[in-house]
């Protein structure tokens, strides 16, 4: 298949990897330019943004949501076909408040509003750790997985095949206003889960606790941070704090 990726961070970087592992035809961009792409550790063809949506099937967007509306002429561009996926998540401490948002809009529902385009949410509820290094073949048991939210079902058929290429179970977790479910705060976010554990992790969720939960996390994180032991977590350590405060 034919991917463009906007956004080079850790998570569109792996993505990039692995697709073209798997022999996808790939091209990347940063939003702020071809120049920050040059310390970049990604694979595919380095492009500039606006030829990052040209002639592809999927379009992937790994940016902060505060960038997202930034790229709306980007956006205006793509062609009607292509699927856009959206990976991002909200955090208020990085990314501002936005009062939609704060007042109880869907985070993926703000983001297709900014677009002005439908879009699937997937590649949000896993670390870059283990997008990077916990994928298995799909005759694997204990396979990990991701959660894939949207509205059109055959667009997000094709995400959940994208998933599975890349070493992970999807889980179809409904309409892009159920995608709330597979956010920070979550039973479901980062916390790696097998199909049936993220599908009932998925059900417990609670949209009135999920930002206090998301909050506490980082407050936790910020803690261990300042005692100089953050250096010391384990990629396990982190998923497990996850686990024990978003399962509260």
């Amino acid at each position: 298949m034919r991917f463009g990726i906007i956004g080079a961070g850790p998570i569109g970087s792996i993505i990039s990897k692995k697709l073209v592992k798997n022999g996808h035809d790939v091209k990347i961009a940063d939003a702020r330019g071809i120049e920050r792409l040059e310390r970049k550790e990604f694979a595919g063809t380095a492009v500039l943004v606006e030829d990052a949506i040209k002639n592809i099937e999927v379009l992937i967007i790994s940016l902060p949501i505060k960038a997202l509306p930034s790229i709306r002429n980007i956006i205006d561009q793509v062609g009607e076909e292509v699927i856009i996926v959206d990976t991002s998540n909200y955090y208020p401490f990085r990314d501002g408040k936005i009062e939609e948002i704060e007042n109880g809009m869907v985070e993926s529902v703000w983001v297709s509003n900014q677009f002005g385009r439908p879009i699937i949410k997937a590649f949000n509820n896993l670390l870059a750790y283990t997008l990077e290094h916990e994928g298995k073949s799909e005759d694997s048991s204990g396979r990990i997985t991701m959660a894939v939210a949207g509205n059109y079902q055959s667009q997000k058929q094709v995400v959940m095949d994208i998933v599975s290429d890349l070493g992970f179970d999807a889980v179809d977790n409904g309409s892009l206003t159920d995608s709330w479910r597979q956010q920070p705060g979550t039973p479901a976010y980062c916390t790696e889960l097998t199909k049936n554990d993220l599908k009932e992790a998925l059900k417990k969720a609670n949209k009135e606790k999920a930002p206090l939960l998301r909050d506490k996390v980082m407050e936790r994180f910020a803690e261990l941070f300042a005692e100089k032991k953050q250096g010391e977590l384990s990629h396990k350590d982190i998923v497990n704090i996850n686990r024990e405060i978003y399962n509260s």
